[in-house]
């Protein structure tokens, strides 16, 4: 017996990539073969470098595609590969990460796992939640000026066409990564999914005795793929200056991957914003997973620029080695990770995130404390305690 894990772009070390391999690792927990969907071909065995997991052992069903642009469009067909394999492999369950399965509606039971509701970004009928690209600052920052705001405008026409109407109607299990999402959910839909937490990925592994405030550098450090709503372009040209100004001898390290075309021009773009600071500022691009462990490591400070974050997964892997976290004050980074202020240090404006940044550098008891408050949150959100949370939601099917 099968059950299908249907995604639309596997070929990136991002954190819904981990979320969904995790599933599938929870599916084959359930003496049940997972069998992965996706619009383009990939190579699983990458998933053991980037996390830990091997997904190259499981059966794959890909669309064919090659083409690695309109990532927006390309989640209107995430349906299409894993139509082929509900009638090739008959499994017990799908489970998908995408609204855009109005086809499969009836036809196998559907598991929907919601990073963000795309129905408050690009459905009118929702407006009123306050996400709609073009009155959301968050969004209107990408999809605000042309030709992003016509490729926009095309998707919302596009997108009743093949999305479901109803998660609650539609699929038989409704799942989130987190409290902050569930109640955006809830708003739309007047229910709340259950809350499944991202996991760490297997090779991260909890700091027991991690650097201390004394052996760590005074550099500030980054992680996530070059995209827009990272926004470390704002971080460059607006927290960097006041960070520096406050500690003279402070770096920043920006890492991520940039191995699409809109990444690489937004990577290109923050580099040379970036040229102004000199050495002072650096940009690691597609690294091995040991650069991204030694810059953990020795720098001082994780800084997270993202409005909205769903979850945050690299908030997650940055407070399991120990360091000291500084996010914004929205989003599941803020409410199921910082706790509201109590395990990480919260900001709103470009004021007080480098406040907050040049206090943990340079105070030392403050540093520890919030060092502290990160492997203590940090320590629920195993990837065995990941599998033993889905498997147990998923077994109710």
């Amino acid at each position: 017996m099968s059950a299908v894990v249907a995604h639309h772009f596997w070929d990136r070390p991002g954190g819904g990539e981990l979320v969904m391999a995790g599933i599938a690792a929870a599916v084959e927990k359930m003496r049940l073969t997972p069998v992965l969907t996706s619009l383009t071909r990939f190579d699983g065995s990458r998933y053991r470098e980037w996390f830990g997991i091997d997904l190259s052992k499981y059966p794959a069903v890909s669309g064919g595609f090659s083409l690695r642009m309109f990532g927006l469009y390309m989640r209107l067909l995430v349906w299409w590969p894993a139509e082929k394999a509900v009638k090739k492999y008959r499994p017990k369950f799908v489970v998908i990460d995408m609204p855009t399965y109005r086809r499969l509606v009836g036809k196998v039971p559907v598991v929907e796992y919601i990073h963000f509701p795309l129905d408050a970004t690009f459905n009118p009928r929702y407006r009123h939640v306050g996400f709609y690209y073009t009155d959301d600052p968050y969004a209107a920052e990408r999809y605000g000026r042309f030709p992003m705001n016509l490729y926009a405008k095309v998707f919302t026409r596009l997108y009743p066409h093949f999305a479901r109407d109803n998660p609650f109607t539609a699929a038989a299990l409704v799942l989130t990564n987190s409290r902050w999402t569930a109640d955006v959910v809830k708003k739309i839909f007047g229910e709340e999914p259950k809350v499944l937490n991202p996991p760490l990925p297997p090779t991260t592994s909890i700091a027991g005795s991690p650097p201390s405030f004394e052996e760590r550098e005074t550099c500030v450090v980054m992680l996530g793929r070059f995209s827009q709503e990272k926004r470390y372009h704002w971080v460059v040209e607006e927290v960097a200056p006041l960070i520096f100004k406050e500690v003279v001898d402070a770096r920043l390290i920006i890492i991520g991957d940039a191995s699409t075309p809109s990444s690489l021009r937004y990577y290109q773009y923050v580099e040379n914003l970036a040229g102004r600071f000199g050495g002072r500022v650096q940009l690691l691009r597609s690294v091995p997973r040991s650069e991204i462990d030694e810059a953990l490591r020795r720098c001082g400070v994780f800084l997270h620029a993202t409005i909205n974050e769903h979850w945050g997964i690299a908030v997650a892997e940055a407070m399991a080695r120990g360091l000291p976290v500084v996010v914004h004050r929205s989003g599941g980074a803020w409410s199921d990770l910082a706790g509201f202020g109590e395990f990480g240090v919260g900001y709103s404006n470009a004021e007080e995130a480098a406040e907050a940044v040049a206090k943990l550098l340079t105070d030392g008891r403050a540093w520890s404390l919030f060092s502290q408050r990160s492997l203590a949150r940090i320590s629920g959100f195993t990837f065995e305690e990941f599998l033993g949370r889905a498997t147990a939601l998923l077994s109710g099917l």
